[in-house]
């Protein structure tokens, strides 16, 4: 009888995430409209921005893996004159890339990434409903509703525009519920499970594996570390009053800075200038912290030297897991390694990239259908990393709910309180930035940035993902505490709280992009050479800093449609030595600089139109295709008359010649 009991409760069980599922499926095609009827000629985003790389990232991964039988890491397709790309350091998408892998070829590469996209909308939301399962004793509803919530919250629907590596958030609550079980019992199990986890993740974007191992990390911390608070005594007394003093002292100086914008004196015959607020706020906040651990001590927990030892095991054995897993992108890494190209952006102190601003967290949906053009401008304007990295909106419905659960009684976890405050103070970036004003503020950014590893994940902004999700937890757990144990009203609380929020984070109807390629490209594709080359003017080379020349993403777009190797492009990052033998090219070096709206000498002039030839022939420049939208009027006049080109076709703004 037992036995057919606990069968019973597997087959329900099974039931209602199967229904969760479905229902996961239905939202992810009302929220994509009118996308799924329009699968195979446009996309969420625009082909010129991220959006094109991420196409292309499906086509190169089958290009490389499956005609040319290689590590998917490495391509000649890309910057065809100065040797093969590596894609180590490139946000490749390698779990979309093997998702799409069966599909490219057969349905083709837009349809694929469209169907793909929707799949991994779903595939976060289930990873969602399965943590708060546990989370709420499996409580199904309050499960579906905090899936709903994470996978279409405002920051991944608006990572859905351009950012699609960061809409495949599944990774990170399953990493989460692999943590609580290890909590309980650390065994082998488990440390294959967080391995295939961290690789998973690493293979949709490179900081959901950083944030994993920042997760793993604090939950080392908090497993032996606590905080106590310490009694009062005249030498702590003492020692606060001095720092109060001192704080008082600086806060002063920065009053008078703001209101004399500053000034400067000889001291010692050198100059010494006082006009930023950036070290006397470091100051102000260093003192802070420090008057807050006076009266808290941290202090060692007892734990069992057993199950220390176990969880370090599993730990170790997870690393080594996800090191295997993960074999070909660290072959690719060692690579640029080894020979001198491996890119790691400088971080400064006042201009690395800025977080989320304080007041995009408050505003209401701005993908909404109903939210007013003004919000998204705003948001646009926040800071320089534009629409894309400004959207934090915490919905509204979930907040409602957790306030009036606290009023009722309820009391937030540590785990949904460490997830949404801990990384959205992260979120906040380096400074604390209300209304696009930088206050000059430190945050804990401003340090953790410098961590080896951690500062891998450059753009602060995206901890904001994490930070939701702290949001879904404490919004299943408070609607959870409201409704259980109720013989009445349940129904009618989880089907008001549901309606609510999909209405709240309804983004239908999307704006699409068209993904039409111009028929000049029928041409290329028609060439059976396998080594004809393909210069796009205007030309650059661009990554996730910089831009040379007037790159976008567009040719690598088109890429996907006539399959051949193309001069410029964009990765996530491009070496200096790569730059610079671009650069070192007379002819290279003239169109980046025609691409860039700069003029050359008559001498430099001469110079191409004496070496193209030769270039032509080196590089294998079959065909040469000229935006002209984008083209000023002094390149084009430069190529088609000095290069003597044949115009072969032009269709919807691009000119197809051949040298």
């Amino acid at each position: 009888m037992d036995q057919l009991a606990e069968m019973g409760s597997r087959s329900a069980q099974g039931r209602r995430h199967a229904v969760a599922l479905l229902g996961y499926v239905v939202i992810a095609l009302l929220f994509a409209w009118p996308l799924p009827r329009q699968l195979t000629t446009h996309l969420t985003g625009a082909p010129d921005g991220d959006t094109g790389v991420y196409v292309w990232n499906l086509w190169v991964f089958q290009h490389e893996l499956l005609d040319h039988r290689s590590v998917p890491y490495f391509t000649e397709k890309i910057f065809a004159s100065t040797g093969r790309a590596n894609l180590s350091l490139h946000n490749y998408t390698a779990f979309a890339n093997l998702l799409a892998l069966p599909f490219v070829r057969t349905l083709g590469v837009v349809p694929t990434f469209n169907a793909i996209y929707i799949f991994l909308t779903v595939l976060t939301a289930y990873s969602m409903f399965l943590l708060a399962w546990r989370l709420t004793g499996g409580d199904a509803t309050v499960a579906w509703l905090a899936g709903v919530l994470f996978a279409w919250s405002p920051i991944l629907v608006t990572r859905g525009m351009g950012h699609f590596s960061l809409v495949a958030a599944a990774p990170l609550p399953i990493f989460l519920l692999l943590l609580l079980r290890l909590r309980e019992a650390a065994t082998t199990r488990i440390a294959i499970g967080l391995g295939l986890t961290v690789a998973w993740a690493t293979a949709c974007d490179v900081y959901y594996g950083v944030y994993c191992l920042m997760l793993i990390g604090t939950y080392l911390t908090m497993l032996k570390v606590g905080f106590v608070r310490v009694g009062p005594t005249p030498v702590r007394h003492a020692v606060a009053s001095s720092l109060d003093i001192f704080a008082i002292s600086v806060g002063g100086l920065v009053v008078a800075l703001l209101v004399s914008h500053g000034w400067q004196f000889t001291f010692l015959g050198r100059v010494v200038r006082m006009r930023s607020l950036y070290t006397p706020l470091l100051i102000l906040t260093a003192l802070m912290a420090l008057r807050a651990a006076i009266h808290y001590r941290p202090v060692l927990r007892p734990l069992a030297a057993g199950r220390l030892r176990a969880t370090i095991a599993v730990i170790l054995g997870a690393g080594a897991v996800s090191a295997t897993l993960m074999s070909p992108l660290l072959l690719a890494a060692t690579e640029r390694l080894r020979t001198g190209r491996f890119v790691q952006p400088r971080i400064f102190w006042r201009s690395s990239p800025p977080g989320i601003d304080l007041l995009a967290w408050a505003v209401p949906n701005p993908n909404h259908p109903f939210a007013p053009a003004a919000l998204r401008d705003g948001l646009a304007q926040l800071t320089r990393d534009g629409y894309l990295e400004n959207v934090a909106s915490i919905p509204l419905v979930a907040l409602a709910v957790i306030l009036i659960a606290r009023r009722a009684g309820w009391r937030a976890s540590w785990l949904g309180l460490a997830m949404t405050l801990g990384f959205g103070a992260l979120a906040l970036g380096p400074f604390l930035r209300i209304g696009g004003i930088d206050t000059h503020i430190p945050g804990p950014w401003a340090l953790l940035r410098y961590v080896p590893v951690v500062g891998l994940a450059r753009s602060p902004s995206r901890f904001a993902v994490v930070a939701t999700m702290g949001v879904a937890i404490l919004f299943a757990q408070a609607l959870h505490a409201l409704v259980a144990g109720r013989s009445t009203g349940r129904r009618f609380i989880l089907a008001l709280t549901g309606v609510l929020l999909v209405a709240e984070l309804l983004p239908a109807p999307r704006t699409l992009y068209s993904a039409t390629i111009p028929s000049v490209y029928d041409v290329i594709a028609a060439d059976p050479s396998e080594n004809a080359h393909v210069l796009e003017l205007p030309f650059g080379l661009r990554d996730g800093t910089m831009t040379v020349g007037r790159a976008t993403s567009r040719p690598q777009f088109h890429q996907t449609a006539h399959g051949k190797a193309i001069l410029g492009g964009y990765l996530s990052r491009v070496s200096e030595k790569r730059i610079e033998d671009v650069r070192r090219d007379a002819v290279m070096n003239a169109l980046l600089q025609f691409s860039e709206g700069k003029s050359l000498s008559a001498e430099q002039a001469d110079r191409v139109r004496n070496e193209w030839p030769a270039f032509v022939r080196r590089v294998s420049i079959r065909y040469l295709v000229v935006d002209t939208e984008r083209a000023s009027p002094a390149l084009r006049t430069f190529v088609v008359s000095t290069l003597k080109l044949q115009r072969l076709r032009a269709d919807a703004g691009y000119e197809l010649y051949r040298p």
